[in-house]
């Protein structure tokens, strides 16, 4: 018997040890030593209700964030099977729009990458030695392919090796971004966020031997890329997650149902490219789980409560949001993440792609970009037009959980010192790299400018935060209507602009030939009911200028904008009358 209960004990010590011997749930788990056997022991229940993300920690142990690795990459053409019977000089003269208006596959090379440092390959390293192809090689990116320099990715055969555990190698130029280390340093920012999934990154010196048609057939210099490791199944399981799950990319989706495009992959009208026109398909092809969410999502009848509980985290929504907002990563609302859920757990995580637009303000001021500060892109406005959030944060109890998150983040993670000591490190790095050829040629920034606006990041980030706060305050912005002939008269309609507070809301109209509206043909103020009749007008291009103002007097535009070389002239609408008297609206290519 004693030797029985010796066993018991034992084991008990074991299973604490194992458990990491503290924290208050271990403790829960494992009574204090004054508990005798046969005792109740309460033990903590994982709920699948609850199960939160976490990345490993252990993933990220080798980083250096200020090192490079040097890569060679010697390029050939293939085989038409594989669709690499192309030449390098093809695969960097076409735009990945060129592709789908022509309506082909996107042409690539086989390779043979090597991974050394500045004298060449080293043994030990993938492709050592190798003397046929390793890779096949295609340019990425959507409007990056439009770009003279090009963003690659490389995707090694397999058994043929893998490059710090990764058989999909990303290789970003960012050529508009001045800085070039932004995308890395929001990645390395995030990894240190218990409650966001990061991404390893690393600063690559690439080679290109082009041995194709025409090629020189030495080594040139392709200048500074950042690798960014590729969301996919792989990266699932070095992360410690469910490779069998759903992960989808974000193409442009506001999770509205789009039932003419999402539907099951059993469906005999499934159509693969209209579904990935919003989501590529990443993991499991059971598309199952993300159309009940859509549906529970744009269902009204239920309340928001119940479907944000049912088939979200919130924890993981408001720090993804949250971090995105104090960096002023705006294009983040309808794309730039990946949709991912587990096998077995009915809820999607949101796990970040592409920052290289945050902290991009006082670059793009300098570059004469047109940027109107405090828009609706900044603060929770930014995220309006996306029904769940629209749905969400009508109710206090969320606005008040992503302030929460925000006010952790400044204090804890974002932190100007944090920030500026990986500046530190990156810039004395990249720098060089962007003032010498081949890169100084493609260079946004003068070396003066490039200090200016690295120096200013940490500013950037508090004024977003201000945005922030503001934008709680304002009413949120709205959409206008095409107008309408009405009899004898032109009715003009917006949307009415909800307001936290629910605060009254009146609007400015005015309606102009220009969009600078130096010439005004009608104009109202104060207007309660969103809408006005104006006369009907000649065949021509017009303009709709709203604002509306709350009791407290801040104001907000519509989502609408016209678009110029410059950039975006935010709060008004485009439109046509044509010369039989119907209104057309202005055709704008996201």
């Amino acid at each position: 018997m004693k030797d029985k209960i010796k066993r018991l004990f034992l084991l008990g010590v074991s299973l604490w040890l194992l458990s990491g011997c503290s924290g208050t749930a271990r403790e829960a788990a494992v009574p204090a030593e004054t508990a005798a056997v046969g005792d109740y022991v309460e033990k903590e229940t994982a709920s699948l209700e609850d199960f939160h993300l976490r990345d490993k920690a252990s993933v990220y142990e080798d980083d250096e964030e200020g090192s490079v690795v040097t890569m060679y990459l010697t390029v050939r053409e293939g085989n038409s099977a594989e669709n690499t019977n192309h030449t390098w000089t093809e695969v960097n003269t076409y735009s990945k729009y060129w592709y789908e208006e022509n309506n082909i596959p996107q042409y690539a090379v086989e390779g043979i990458l090597q991974v050394g440092d500045e004298n060449g390959p080293l043994a030990g390293e993938v492709g050592y030695g190798a003397v046929v192809p390793n890779a096949i090689i295609k340019i990425r990116g959507q409007t990056s392919t439009r770009r003279e320099q090009k963003n690659y990715k490389i995707e090694l055969k397999k058994e043929t090796g893998e490059w710090r555990g990764q058989r999909t190698i990303n290789l970003n130029k960012h050529v508009n971004e001045g800085l070039r280390f932004r995308n890395k340093l929001a990645y390395d920012l995030m990894k240190e966020i218990p409650e966001m999934m990061a991404a390893r990154t690393q600063f690559v010196h690439l080679y290109v031997k082009d041995e194709t048609a025409g090629g020189s057939g030495v080594f040139e210099d392709y200048g500074l890329y950042t690798q960014v490791e590729q969301v996919n199944k792989r990266y699932l399981r070095t992360h410690g997650l469910d490779d069998n799950g759903q992960l989808y990319k974000i193409e442009y989706f506001e999770f509205y149902q789009y039932e003419d495009a999402i539907k099951l992959a059993t469906d005999p009208t499934y159509d693969l490219n209209a579904f990935e026109d919003h989501l590529e398909v990443k993991g499991d092809e059971d598309h199952s789980k993300l159309i009940a969410m859509l549906r529970d999502v744009n269902d009204y009848s239920i309340p928001i409560e119940e479907t944000v509980e049912k088939w979200f985290d919130t924890e993981n929504l408001f720090y993804w949001m949250g971090f995105h907002i104090l960096t002023g990563n705006l294009d983040t609302n309808a794309r730039n993440y990946f949709l991912y859920s587990p096998l077995n757990v009915d809820k999607f995580y949101i796990i970040s792609w592409d920052n290289d637009g945050a902290f991009t303000a006082l670059e793009d001021q300098l570059q004469g970009i047109l940027v109107e500060s405090g828009s609706w892109e900044s603060g929770i406005s930014n995220y309006w037009g996306n029904v769940l959030y629209q749905r969400m944060f009508k109710n206090e109890q969320y606005r008040t959980g992503l302030t929460e998150a925000i006010e952790d983040l400044r204090a804890q993670y974002l932190t100007a010192d944090k920030i500026r000591s990986l500046i530190s490190i990156y810039r004395p790095v990249v720098k060089p790299y962007v003032y010498r050829m081949p890169d100084l040629m493609y260079a946004p920034l003068t070396e003066t400018e490039y200090d200016t606006v690295a120096d200013a990041i940490v500013g950037e980030l508090e004024q977003n935060y201000q945005y922030y706060l503001e934008s709680l305050e304002k009413p949120m912005p709205f959409f206008i209507g095409v107008p309408q002939v009405n009899g004898n008269s032109l009715s003009i309609v917006w949307d009415a602009a909800y307001d936290f507070d629910n605060e009254a809301v009146t609007y400015n109209m005015e309606l102009a030939s220009d969009y600078l509206f130096q010439n005004i043909i009608y104009s109202e103020q104060n207007i309660r009911i969103p809408q006005v009749e104006t006369a009907l007008l000649p065949p021509g291009q017009y303009f709709i200028r709203v604002t509306a103002t709350n009791a407290s007097g801040r104001t907000q535009t519509p989502f609408d904008y016209y678009v110029i070389d410059a950039g975006k002239v935010y709060g008004m609408k485009c439109f046509y009358v044509l010369e039989d008297g119907t209104i057309a609206e202005e055709i704008r290519l996201e």
